[in-house]
């Protein structure tokens, strides 16, 4: 069974290659040393016990990739993660924006006979609060690509699919803004001078975005 630490490395790598590029991506050492916290050198030491594992290829001067089975362990740890953050909020009542640390910590802990279970029990939803895709039991992922506010059509009417920031405080101004995951909205306007993006949430007051805000909400629609 791999250990925490390897569970952590293959979802840094798979998460930090989609930010990339939808398809994934070759990922840079600094890139992921940054990702899981710690200094170029010990990420060498553990990408060279992955690729002896099977999960990545390591090209010295490009970076890393996962392999298929390491996209396949990557995968298991995000559907236990963010089922675990649509149980956290739905059953348990957290608030969307303190449930990220919380199942940083459950992931690893979760049997797969007990993730089925918190599945079957949740309806076998497709999204997590913040609407992050939740890959299937087989593996399957959603990859459908979403615009931004910062770039989607202005005076259609829209609405939030996902919040791709987890920080705390974020979650919690666009929680007050009113462009959670499922509600409508509508860009009204684009100032690029004020690199400042004008929303208006169904029934409610417009709100302006900075620019590095309105990238991290994806719309459908």
């Amino acid at each position: 069974m791999p250990s925490i630490t390897v569970e952590n490395y293959v979802k840094q790598i798979y998460l930090a290659g989609q930010q990339q590029q939808p398809t994934g991506g070759q990922v840079s050492m600094g890139r992921l040393a940054a990702a899981v916290g710690v200094v170029p050198g010990t990420v060498t030491t553990m990408v060279k016990a992955l690729v002896a594992d099977g999960l990545v290829d390591y090209e010295p001067r490009g970076g890393v990739t996962l392999t298929r089975d390491g996209e396949r362990l990557a995968l298991h740890v995000l559907r236990r993660h963010r089922l675990v953050e649509l149980l956290l909020v739905r059953v348990l009542g957290l608030d969307w924006s303190e449930v990220h640390a919380e199942a940083e910590v459950l992931e690893h802990a979760v049997s797969d006979k007990v993730l089925e279970r918190i599945d079957a029990l949740l309806g076998s939803p497709t999204v997590d609060p913040h609407g992050d895709p939740i890959p299937s039991a087989k593996g399957k992922v959603d990859g459908t690509r979403r615009h931004s506010l910062a770039e989607c059509t202005v005076g259609r009417p829209l609405r939030v699919a996902r919040v791709t920031d987890q920080d705390p405080a974020f979650l919690q101004f666009i929680d007050r803004c009113g462009l959670v995951p499922g509600a409508a909205v509508t860009v009204e306007g684009r100032d690029a001078s004020a690199d400042a993006v004008l929303v208006r949430p169904d029934g409610r007051r417009a709100v302006t975005l900075g620019g590095a805000a309105a990238e991290k909400v994806l719309v459908e629609g």
